[in-house]
């Protein structure tokens, strides 16, 4: 007899292509991972097809496994839907809404427009996911993506907030500290940069291009590890102007540089955005979020 899909069986497959593990996977089922495997070997025998190819990296869709995936969000979308429907308050709004970002717009934009939100909707909770890549998103690992580019992957329904400016800091009351550009530009100052984890951020493509022979004093992983750095006047360093707002222990030596000028950007996938629980957050956000 041709084996029958369920919706279990969906479900198992769309938490595992989201994962790419099987501890992840069971994670997000509630279940643990031996079981995920042993539930992955039924469905493939049944089909007598493979869902996912298996590697170090992890577990990942074949053709048919996307397919499945594809169709498993479409029945997501709609148990969404038709609870949001029976939810005996209609302007009420409730469920987990996932977040990528890095630390930088999650500590500066994006936690204080969420704590507006709590008060109208009580009944949502967050996972907040913070890192430098878009690889959630594209996964559909997370919901929302508040991302800086200027570059936003063209698969994503995307909103543009703004330009994210930024300038070069000082510590106000650093003993000894630097009171002006003309002292970094004569080679007075130490500097605090991102590490390798960001080769291409604009900031470190500006230093090298203007300052040559400066190598950063202190390399860190984050440009909020910057800015804090800078506080403690430990040296200069290039900080958000959205960062540095309200911050009386740091001195702004320079105007915005436009050469290290990127783009904020809001992004789901095409298909979240429909979700109310999704749209709510999103909506609030593009909403909320507003940039010096």
């Amino acid at each position: 007899m041709q084996y029958k899909l369920s919706a279990v069986d969906l479900e198992l497959t769309l938490a595992l292509g989201r994962a790419g593990t099987l501890a992840a996977a069971g994670e997000r089922l509630g279940i643990d991972a031996s079981t995920v495997f042993r539930s992955v070997q039924r469905i493939e025998r049944g089909l007598g097809q493979t869902l996912f190819s298996r590697s170090r990296a992890g577990y990942q869709l074949t053709e048919l496994g996307r397919l499945l995936v594809e169709q498993a969000e479409q029945v997501e979308a709609a148990l969404e839907q038709a609870r949001a429907a029976t939810e005996a308050l209609p302007t009420q709004v409730s469920g987990m809404v996932r977040i990528t970002t890095t630390d930088t717009l999650l500590h500066g934009l994006v936690a204080p427009a969420l704590q507006a939100l709590k008060g109208v909707h009580p009944l949502l909770n967050y996972e907040l996911h913070t890192g430098n890549e878009l690889a959630s998103l594209s996964r559909r690992d997370a919901d929302i993506a508040v991302r800086a580019t200027k570059r936003p992957p063209q698969h994503l329904v995307g909103r543009h907030l703004g330009p994210v400016r930024v300038a070069l800091f000082t510590a106000k009351k650093a003993r000894g500290g630097l009171r002006s550009y003309a002292e970094v530009e004569a080679g007075g100052a130490d500097w605090i940069a991102p590490d390798e984890a960001l080769p291409e951020h604009p900031s470190v493509l500006w230093r090298k291009r203007y300052f040559p022979k400066q190598h950063p004093r202190y390399k860190v992983s984050s440009i909020l590890s910057v800015m804090e750095l800078v506080a403690l006047g430990l040296g200069v360093g290039v900080i958000p102007l959205f960062l540095a707002q309200g911050r009386t222990d740091l001195l702004q030596l320079t105007e915005g540089i436009d050469e290290c000028q990127t783009e904020l950007w809001l992004l789901t996938h095409s298909e979240s955005r429909h979700l109310r629980r999704v749209s709510t957050v999103y909506g609030h956000l593009a909403e909320s979020i507003a940039l010096p």
